[in-house]
């Protein structure tokens, strides 16, 4: 699929907005309700759509939530996603609370060979404190049972808030020399209604870079590889693991951007940080051919932006979306 001058082919599912952590940075702070069940897609609904996708140039899945494992029978909906013989990828975003060692020994089993793991603490009472729930050791052992057990590379994702976590920072980078994780620090993007914008002054990259190298030593920069992503990948010297930087405000990447999105509630959205979203379940639902799906799908990649503007003022641009109903 071609957007503008890019060449999408990588399809990030959200297939729940539900979650058992509420994460400050995540989970908008006014009472919100989760969506009903018959507004989530089913999982026939998005196997349809991915395959469409697929057959349009898709070769990369990402199953996202909300948190993925809450929703019942995600293993079958794994195994189905699995047998699309044009996907080339397939990965998964979780908190890893739920994913005890027979549960990752089926993920293997099943062909999914990385796992990204969200973690903003080594901390157990901070952890706490940003979930909201007290997870800390299901997480980490999540984290060090499929690493033994051979998920290469696993990769660790960290939301720097400032006055919050930003004193780990050399600590979690600092993992990467006791293991081969990838470590990647991700710019805080506001979001929603979220209360942590107007309370924490934000921490881009170049601080975080400079913390790092103050505390542990120089960080070599490594080649950027097709398929890489948008991590902006470094090494510590002698160390088997990569830390990483994604700069949604820094330094956006947009323009190497090769992803398309769908939410739980079964919309295409082009852009995480924008908020234009196009209706394909409803038509799905409605009868539409599969030519007509695929209109669908090309008709919302006409939307793709060349870039977005988050961070150029920081209150009026902020999308409406919670990361919640969009899956990371």
């Amino acid at each position: 699929m071609i957007a503008g001058s890019r060449s999408i082919n990588y399809l990030r599912i959200s297939v729940t907005d539900r979650c058992n952590f509420r994460c400050r940075y995540c989970v908008p702070a006014a009472p919100f309700s989760v969506m009903p069940h018959h507004e989530i897609a089913r999982y026939e609904e998005i196997l349809k759509i991915t395959r469409l996708a697929c057959d349009m140039g898709i070769t990369k899945v990402r199953i996202t939530g909300g948190e993925p494992f809450v929703r019942k029978d995600i293993f079958s909906f794994i195994e189905q996603l699995c047998a699309i013989d044009t996907l080339s990828d397939i990965s998964i975003t979780t908190n890893g609370a739920l994913l005890t060692r027979d549960k990752i020994q089926t993920l293997i089993d099943l062909g999914i060979k990385r796992l990204n793991f969200s973690l903003d603490t080594l901390d157990p009472d901070r952890f706490a404190a940003i979930t909201g729930r007290d997870r800390f050791k299901k997480v980490w052992d999540a984290i060090m049972t499929a690493h033994a057990l051979g998920i290469t590379p696993v990769k660790i994702n960290t939301v720097v808030l400032r006055g919050i976590n930003d004193d780990e920072i050399v600590t979690i980078a600092g993992l990467t020399r006791k293991f081969p994780f990838h470590i990647r620090f991700i710019e805080y993007m506001p979001m929603g209604d979220l209360h942590v914008e107007k309370q924490q002054p934000q921490m881009l990259t170049s601080e975080i870079r400079r913390r790092i190298e103050a505390g542990i030593g120089p960080l070599t920069p490594l080649t950027h590889k097709a398929g890489d992503g948008p991590a902006k990948k470094f090494q510590l010297a002698d160390a088997p693991g990569v830390v990483g930087f994604i700069t949604p405000i820094s330094s956006h990447f947009c323009s190497e951007c090769n992803r398309l999105r769908l939410t739980s509630r079964g919309f295409l959205r082009p852009c995480l940080l924008n908020d234009y979203e196009k209706d394909i379940l409803t038509p799905l639902r409605k009868g539409a051919t599969d030519a007509q799906l695929k209109e669908i799908i090309q008709a919302a990649l006409k939307h793709k932006p060349l870039f977005h503007t988050l961070g150029k003022n920081r209150l009026k641009d902020i999308p409406v979306s919670h990361m919640t109903s969009i899956g990371g």
